[in-house]
């Protein structure tokens, strides 16, 4: 995925989240389609959802988790990927 770390995470409209005891369920209203988040997946969603790139989501998840940052950089690569496939979220130059 060309630049990749520059691009920003958004959150269409039609999508609804929420966060039970630390791990998140997310709707696509508008394909009924559903995906299951647990405690690391959830941090992933809300540093991502809340940083203006997705390079500084992982800056944000270094700094919380005792991981090297190339394992971070594929592990959440994977999962805006994954997110991105299911309609879950939109990915926009910054």
């Amino acid at each position: 995925m060309e630049n990749f770390l520059s691009k920003r995470v958004s959150v269409p409209a039609d999508v609804l989240i929420n966060e039970i005891a630390g791990e998140s369920v997310l709707l696509n209203l508008d394909g009924g389609r559903y995906f299951g988040l647990d405690d690391v997946g959830t941090d992933m969603w809300k540093a991502l959802t809340t940083s203006r790139s997705i390079e500084q989501a992982l800056a944000q998840l270094t700094a919380l988790y005792d991981a090297e940052a190339s394992v971070l950089k594929t592990d959440l690569e994977s999962l805006v990927n994954r997110l991105a496939q299911h309609g879950l979220v939109k990915l926009d130059n910054s």
